[in-house]
């Protein structure tokens, strides 16, 4: 016996009762259930509040969910202790609302697994105090590294480094030391220290005295030779190794590195490697987040399973938490062989994956039906649109937006508060023009895993002083 189609209740206001009812139709037979829309005495959803609400709306016996406008979420669960378990908030925008069914359809079971360890480097960690590099190293765990590594200054022997692995690993946190100066890692090791980078022919006798997994590297990148030496020695002397051909930055054999990779992989299938990925995110110009994708995408496919990653230069300031997201992603492909798409949207940062925006003449016939004085902002066709009551003005540029408003009948209305929150949202509005974003008024832009709160206000008009 076939179970009965689902009947979801929508709840929405007089003004965007036209919309919801052409979207919901689409979306009701797109994804198969019965609905049926209540539209409540009020001219714009997003005024109710859940007092209001929970006074006006009679919902169906017949209902197995309710959907309420977006903005009502941070008063869903007092909501749900009067309507019951039942009841949702759809999205803020209801041209959203495929996709917030699309989503609810296709969970993705079991995602966020990984297996690609992420070694965060604190760059002259030397240079800082002990408690800077407590804190730096807390910091960076808390993002997303499995093991700090304690990066040196060649040249500059450093006398602490024992108290400064000492004192991480009475925090819990996992280390590495990064220098070829023996004493240096000796110390380290005798404090701590769970890895060492790097070995090579130069230093290679003295890792037997250490007792501490190594990461072995070519004397130079493209010396398969003196790899295979090293390797050969400390397999003989039964010292646990990483392997790290060594990745090049663009221009100067990026491509034949990541060769050396793979190749590394088909002569040592079962050995450990690692891949140092600093020397493309810190030295190529555009921001980190794709390329961290990108080579982590690389590490998962060849089963390299750890990355030493930098945040020294600014536009790889977050890369911990790139990586952090991007294994569980790349993991997620690897293992269910599907493309890394619509699957970990923290990921798209600058630009969305997805814009929905009304056309200009909906925008027109919108402002025809508003009643009150109250002030809309909407993108559309890469101009920045207020509307209110026989108001509507656009443009690209938000000055020139402002200064029509400011001319129109509701420009007497605007008082500097409220100036200064139309100034903010028509900025906010720009930069997503600037950049292919989804605007929606009242909310934050969304930067992906950067995106900060906003909270929300809802301005006032002062009242008017007795005389």
């Amino acid at each position: 016996m076939n179970q009965a189609a689902p009947h979801i209740y929508f709840v929405t206001g007089k003004l965007a009762e036209p919309a919801v009812r052409s979207i919901v139709a689409s979306t009701a037979e797109q994804f198969g259930f019965e609905y049926s829309i209540g539209v409540l005495p009020i001219t714009v959803a997003a005024l109710m509040t859940p007092k209001w609400l929970l006074r006006h709306i009679q919902v169906p016996s017949h209902a197995t969910q309710v959907v309420l406008p977006g903005h009502l979420q941070h008063e869903l669960e007092s909501i749900k202790q009067i309507l019951g378990a039942n009841v949702a908030c759809g999205p803020r925008d209801i041209l959203d609302l495929p996709m917030f069914f699309g989503e609810k359809s296709n969970l993705k079971k079991n995602y966020g697994a990984h297996s690609i360890e992420i070694i965060a480097e604190i760059n002259h960690a030397n240079r800082l105090s002990l408690e800077q590099t407590r804190q730096e190293a807390k910091r960076l765990v808390r993002e997303g590294a499995d093991i700090i590594d304690l990066g040196c200054t060649p040249g500059h022997f450093w006398m602490s480094v024992g108290d400064v692995v000492k004192c991480l690993v009475e925090e819990n946190i996992r280390v590495s030391i990064d220098s070829f100066d023996s004493r240096e890692v000796s110390s380290a090791c005798s404090a701590g220290a769970e890895l060492v980078l790097s070995v090579n022919s130069t230093n290679r006798n003295a890792a037997i005295d250490w007792g501490t997994p190594v990461v072995v590297i070519p004397d130079i990148p493209n010396d398969e030779k003196s790899f295979s030496e090293s390797i050969d020695f400390l397999a003989q002397r039964g010292i646990p190794f990483r392997l790290d051909p060594i990745l090049e930055p663009l221009g100067l054999g990026f491509t034949t590195s990541i060769q050396r990779y793979a190749k590394c992989r088909q002569d040592y299938p079962e050995a450990e490697m690692m891949m140092g990925i600093g020397n493309i995110t810190e030295l190529t110009d555009v921001d980190s987040a794709g390329i961290n994708v990108l080579l982590l995408g690389i590490c998962q496919e060849l089963q390299i399973q750890s990355v030493l990653t930098t945040q020294v230069i600014n536009w790889a300031r977050s890369s911990v938490r790139e990586c952090e997201l991007a294994r569980r992603l790349v993991h997620y492909s690897v293992t269910n062989r599907v493309p890394p798409k619509h699957v970990e949207p923290a990921l798209v940062v600058l630009r969305d994956a997805k814009i929905n925006e009304y056309a200009a003449e909906v925008l027109t016939k919108l402002a025809a039906s508003i009643r009150d004085k109250n002030i809309r902002i909407y993108n559309s066709e890469g101009e920045i649109h207020a509307l209110s009551a026989n108001v509507h003005v656009c443009s690209e540029d938000p000055f020139v937006a402002m200064e029509q408003l400011l001319a129109s009948p509701v420009g007497d209305s605007i008082n500097v508060e409220h100036a200064f929150y139309l100034g903010f949202e028509m900025a906010k509005a720009m930069t997503a023009n600037t950049l292919g974003k989804q605007y929606t008024q009242d909310q934050p832009l969304d930067w992906g895993f950067l995106t900060r709160k906003e909270p929300h206000n809802r301005l006032r008009r002062p009242k008017k002083k007795k005389p």
